[in-house]
């Protein structure tokens, strides 16, 4: 990505993405390798009234090696430095950027009960965080940008330095930051989701029924009060921003217990460092009742036994088979694009913004109204080219929703 449009991507960010206010902070969330975008992103967002830019990095190389010579006990721990950062700023109404760049393959030789008990430990420890994050109480986004083991993986064909290159053309496309306005395409492009969200919403649909080819057959009950969310997110004081860039898709949750049926994954799951691949999933009742995989099985049993909502599911979200990402042919191995690229469900906790008043209810009256809740939260692809969807609405009428992977009201 040439110098112009690397600022453009960066200015869209801040100006798009977390739409910075002026005294306010900002963490941003990075790998070591991504340092350089990291710090532009900062620097813009100083020039834009940021109070202060506060780095917090992470190295995955080292992860690896913790992972591989720490002793047992350290994987149940969660340091309590780290537990009063996240507190102290998510608590100052801080703005939070993370730059999800992660080499799909590097903990393929790690047993992967460390690394289900290290992201068990942070979450237990970080829930109020992560209850105010996707609460939209604080302003988030999540972005990415190439790094060499990422790139390799996804263009195996390619050497490095020409791997990265074309996939920071594939994010400089998936973002729109190639455009001559970032920040005007994206508000064009989240008024044609509002307008998906706006549909969807007015057919209050109370069951969505999936099939395909590969051997979905799933029914999803939606809750009474559910709302379709998609593009622009707001926090309860009206604010608007941008969660995920790139974002394809409108969302909401399901009823806790309303998921009947079989679902097949349509790509790869890169979970906590390891590949799940051609995995299915069978619910009764909204619980999993039994789970296959070709590949990585047993890094998936761990994440459904994580607690007792990992056994569910917390979100629904509707991509079309013929959108931006999923066009170019490229499988990330990174869910922020795959889950971009295809309808995907995600196992664990629901975003308690996609039920009636969900922003203010406590915990148990989220629970009385079938919002599911979990300490993970996991996006997984489903959609195909041949998917079909009916919605059933509360009066009994079935409507088609997607036909042959796309939206049918498009």
């Amino acid at each position: 990505m040439n110098n112009a449009m690397l600022e453009k991507y960066a200015r869209l960010v801040i100006k798009t993405g977390i739409n910075i206010q002026k005294d306010q902070i900002l963490v941003i969330t990075s790998p070591i390798e991504c340092a350089p975008f990291a710090r532009l992103i900062a620097q813009i967002a100083y020039q834009e009234g940021a109070r202060d830019v506060v780095m917090n990095w992470k190295d995955e190389l080292f992860s690896k090696i913790r992972y591989l010579h720490a002793p047992n006990q350290v994987f149940d721990e969660f340091p309590e430095w780290q537990k009063d950062f996240y507190l102290s700023y998510v608590r100052a109404g801080a703005a939070f950027v993370s730059i999800a760049a992660s080499d799909p393959e590097l903990l393929k030789e790690v047993d992967p009960d460390k690394v289900m008990r290290v992201q068990k430990a942070g979450n237990h420890a970080l829930k109020e965080y992560r209850e105010r994050i996707m609460s939209n109480k604080n302003v988030w986004c999540v972005v990415s940008v190439p790094t060499q083991a990422w790139a390799r993986k996804v263009f195996p064909e390619l050497p490095g330095d020409a791997a990265v290159e074309k996939l920071w053309d594939a994010i400089g496309k998936a973002v729109r930051a190639d455009t001559a306005d970032p920040v005007a395409a994206w508000q064009q492009h989240a008024n044609d989701l509002k307008k998906r969200t706006e549909y969807l919403n007015s057919k209050k649909f109370k069951m969505l029924q999936y099939k395909n080819s590969l051997g979905t057959d799933l029914q999803v009950e939606l809750p009474d009060g559910h709302i379709w969310l998609g593009g622009a997110e707001h926090t309860p004081e009206g604010r608007e921003f941008i969660a995920n860039m790139p974002t394809e898709e409108v969302f909401t949750l399901p009823a806790k217990t309303g998921v009947n049926g079989t679902v097949v994954s349509s790509k790869p799951l890169n979970y906590n460092g390891t590949l799940i691949e051609n995995f299915s999933l069978t619910f009764k009742d909204g619980r999993i009742i039994e789970s296959k995989a070709e590949k990585g099985h047993d890094v998936l049993s761990k994440l459904i036994e994580t607690d007792d909502g990992s056994h569910y599911l917390g979100e629904v979200a509707l991509v079309p088979y013929d959108s931006p990402i999923s066009n170019s042919n490229i499988l990330f191995y990174n869910t922020l694009f795959d889950e971009n690229a295809s309808c995907h469900f995600a196992i664990g906790k629901a975003y308690p913004v996609c039920i009636a008043d969900g922003d203010t209810m406590s915990k148990e009256e989220l629970a009385k109204t079938g919002v599911n809740d979990s300490i993970v939260h996991v996006d997984f692809m489903i959609g195909t080219p041949d998917l079909e969807i009916t919605g059933v609405t509360a009066a009994g009428e079935t409507l088609t929703v997607f036909e042959k992977g796309n939206f049918k009201f498009d």
